[in-house]
């Protein structure tokens, strides 16, 4: 499983014209999952994000995370975090996971994030959906979080 994080100001996300999540100050996470992922990728990932240490402390250091500050999350499914484009000018998406699986282990990723945030601090865009989604970045940070199955 595959979270590209940004830290934001501001973030949120549209579908067909209407609002489905608006987080101020926090990450806006897109999450892209793979062909063989498993359900303890997700918990393992939503774990490690909310304790990423990428929020500024007092002295401007990155030191602190979700868990210490109480900000919120936007979380948003993309499938395409996992294109390959090693062949040619169109990418392929072979490796991203079929749509239901995917869904299936989205859901755990937001699930376990929401046990461990709240379940106020966690909000999603529309599974699938043609989504808009409009940030003021905040740095800019930028991290990719990938985590795969143990073998």
């Amino acid at each position: 499983m595959r979270a590209l994080i940004q830290r934001v100001k501001r973030a949120r996300v549209m579908v067909s014209g209407s609002v489905t999540g608006v987080i101020e100050t926090g990450f806006l996470i897109f999450l892209g999952v793979p062909r063989n992922d498993r359900e303890n990728v997700a918990q393992k990932l939503a774990e490690k994000t909310a304790s990423l240490r990428i929020m500024d402390d007092a002295a401007g250091k990155m030191n602190r995370s979700l868990l210490d500050t109480g900000q919120d999350v936007l979380v948003v499914s993309q499938f395409t975090l996992y294109a390959d484009t090693h062949k040619g000018n169109r990418p392929s998406f072979v490796d991203a996971a079929p749509g239901e699986l995917a869904r299936l282990h989205y859901g755990h990723y937001v699930e376990r994030l929401q046990a461990i945030l709240g379940r106020d601090r966690v909000a999603t865009g529309v599974f699938a959906a043609k989504m808009q989604v409009e940030l003021i970045n905040d740095g800019p940070v930028t991290i990719l979080l990938d985590i795969v199955p143990d073998d």
